[in-house]
């Protein structure tokens, strides 16, 4: 493959978060990572992929939005019966059992219901593709095309983020995007809240709380970075390649990972968004925030940005290619593309990207 076939899309996030637990660890900490010698607030990309997932289903259409579950058998007698509605369910449950099983994927009985081994990405096209055969009730379903029915028309998510299939390594999907941990561009402590909660029918006289407890949090700046390889979405999505990477980066830039919304609210907009469009290879800045940005005047988002500038700016002297095409929204990377709102951007990337994929 050449360089003029090559297309990668990087994006590179600003945002700032106030006090929360966006992402908890298995002792239900805030996540952190040490960097460039300090502690530094993290987000994995397992949540902020999870949270893109979510809000594709209000970008995209139905048909484009995959489902991963362990209840795959559900979803395809579900489809059978749609189809033949004098089929039973558990007629409809036998012979999407077959059809999966003949794909390769293994199926097994967990409390009285069949469920695949480990959860499964699958697309709508691909629940009906095999329900289509299913409900033909065959005793023995051709193995091919049944494996052809669960590798045809991923969604948009699939395509994006990839399939891995323990039980069969052909019916597996390369991830065209790849999404980074998110980590604060500075150095941060964690803090605890402790806090009673009332019992509303305890007796007036009664002046102890009815549970008391702490939960951990911090606040941060956070650097978020993720990268699309077009030519192997395209490769998967055709034609459809401008509009899903459009959906990747509204999605990526409109997102946020749950973990105790309903404690923190912390519903927070990004403070800077980089877009940038290469042909070579995709490239990660987090090197910009190796050693800690320090909080000015106007706090550390504005030394953020500065610091994000000037390293890209020396990336594209000495180490890389100026991007094909650079946009921004928000304030402090003036020095490398002319600001424009969220959705100017996304149509200007579409429209960038229908003019090269032919």
């Amino acid at each position: 493959m050449n360089n003029s076939e090559r297309i990668y899309v990087d994006f590179h996030v600003l945002q700032t978060v106030p006090l929360s637990c966006v992402n908890r660890d298995d002792t239900g900490s805030p996540k952190t990572a040490i960097y460039g010698g300090v502690t530094r607030a993290r987000v994995s990309s397992q949540a902020w992929k999870r949270a893109m997932r979510l809000k594709f289903q209000d970008i995209l259409s139905q048909e484009d939005v995959g489902q991963r579950t362990k209840m795959v058998i559900d979803l395809v007698a579900g489809q059978v019966i749609a189809l033949d509605p004098e089929c039973t369910e558990k007629q409809a449950q036998d012979s999407a059992k077959k059809v999966l099983e003949a794909a390769g994927v293994k199926v097994k009985e967990d409390k009285n219901q069949l469920k695949t081994g480990a959860l499964f990405f699958i697309s709508p096209s691909q629940i009906h593709q095999l329900a289509e055969i299913a409900a033909r009730q065959e005793k023995a379903p051709n193995k091919t095309e049944c494996k052809e029915a669960l590798k045809a028309r991923p969604s948009v998510d699939l395509a994006l983020f990839g399939r891995m299939v323990a039980d069969d390594p052909g019916l597996n999907f390369d991830a065209a995007a790849q999404v980074a941990h998110a980590i604060s561009t500075h150095a941060i402590e964690n803090e605890f809240d402790y806090f009673t909660a009332v019992d509303d029918c305890s007796p007036e006289d009664n002046a102890g709380a009815g549970h008391l407890g702490t939960v951990e949090f911090n606040s941060s700046t956070l650097y978020r970075y993720a990268t699309v390889n077009v030519e192997d979405l395209k490769k998967m999505l055709g034609e459809a390649t401008p509009e899903a990477v459009r959906a990747f980066a509204e999605a990526f830039i409109r997102s946020m990972p749950t973990g105790k919304q309903n404690t923190f609210a912390n519903w927070t907009r990004p403070d800077v968004v980089y877009v940038a469009v290469r042909r070579d290879q995709p490239i990660n800045m987090a090197g910009a925030f190796e050693k800690p940005v320090r909080a000015g005047n106007e706090g550390y988002v504005a030394n953020s940005a500065k610091a994000l500038a000037a390293y890209a700016d020396e990336t594209y002297r000495d180490f890389a290619a100026a991007p094909e095409l650079s946009l921004t929204v928000g304030k402090g990377l003036e020095s490398l593309a002319e600001p424009c709102s969220v959705d100017a951007l996304l149509n200007t990337l579409e429209a960038w990207l229908k003019g090269e994929i032919k």
